[in-house]
């Protein structure tokens, strides 16, 4: 059997030491990557020299900012089989590249696989890399059932994709959606899925430390972005109608209710003020998620 070629591609902005110690826990796979490609936003987004000495074949691709372009950029620069895109703060078990070649192998319709995120900071304050040892340390042993679980859409965070139907279809990520490109998993996930199935791996497993530091839009931009892109995504016919309407209203009402009393780690008010300019441009037919780069 020809051999898989597996690539690990991570798009990042403003962690450079959080990428930096994310490789080196990343350079931990029992199955080794036949590539390691990492997109920084600025030069300066990424420490070359360590990341060099942790792992030496690491391919530094350059790209205008933005995860979506980001994305594509190392998309464009791979000559591997599956790309495994993971988040510069998410901790995947050691044996994930392993484990999600098995997979493709063994469904040779997967065009996208996401794993079992075992804890997730991003839905609260964030977790330290410590927290983040923990969690996989006791997860016990992988028993967990081979077969996969077909799903609507990838997360971004830990999205493996079969570029074989991304090449021959010229299916990317959407660079309309800028910066953070809220929501680019679910846009790209639809646009492919008419390709294959879109499922998550239980056996794939890791953490997202959701870190709390530079590297995501602040508050006002995120808030438009939550509705901005969801409409957008929802015109293009990669969203339902239900979909948008259920997260958008989700947004607005957590960011409303919590503003008075916001998280120390969130931009509440800046989001709820996004939200409400996102509004705003919808009833005057100006809304367009690229509005955000003029904040």
């Amino acid at each position: 059997m020809d051999k898989t070629r597996i690539s690990i591609a991570i798009a990042t902005a403003g962690r450079r030491d959080v990428l930096t110690e994310t490789v080196r826990f990343m350079a931990r796979q029992r199955r080794v990557p036949d590539e390691f490609l990492i997109c920084p936003a600025r030069p300066e987004d990424a420490d070359v020299a360590a990341l060099r000495q942790i792992v030496p074949h690491v391919r530094i691709i350059s790209s205008a900012m933005g995860s979506s372009h980001q994305r594509n950029a190392m998309i464009e620069a791979s000559t591997a089989d599956i790309m495994v895109f993971f988040d510069d703060d998410f901790l995947p078990a050691t044996d994930f590249l392993e484990e999600t070649e098995r997979l493709f192998r063994a469904n040779p319709d997967v065009v996208i696989a996401t794993g079992d995120v075992l804890a997730d900071g991003a839905n609260g304050a964030g977790l330290d890399f410590s927290d983040g040892f923990e969690v996989l340390a006791s997860a016990g042993p992988n028993d967990l059932p081979v077969e996969p679980e077909p799903i609507y859409n990838g997360y971004g965070c830990n999205m493996a994709i079969r570029l074989g139907p991304v090449r021959q279809y010229g299916v990317r990520f959407d660079e309309n959606l800028p910066l953070y490109a809220w929501l680019e998993d679910v846009d790209f996930s639809r646009q492919i899925a008419r390709y294959g199935q879109i499922v998550k791996g239980l056996r794939l497993r890791g953490v997202h430390l959701g870190t709390k530091k530079a590297g995501r839009s602040p508050g006002k931009r995120l808030g438009y972005s939550q509705i901005a892109n969801r409409v957008y995504i929802l015109r293009k016919g990669n969203m339902t109608l239900k979909g948008a309407l259920e997260g958008g209203v989700s947004n607005l009402m957590s960011n409303f209710f919590r503003s008075a009393w916001p998280e120390p780690w969130t931009d509440r008010r800046g989001r709820l003020a996004g939200n409400v300019m996102a509004l705003w441009d919808l009833v005057r037919g100006r809304l367009h998620p690229a509005n955000i780069l003029k904040m």
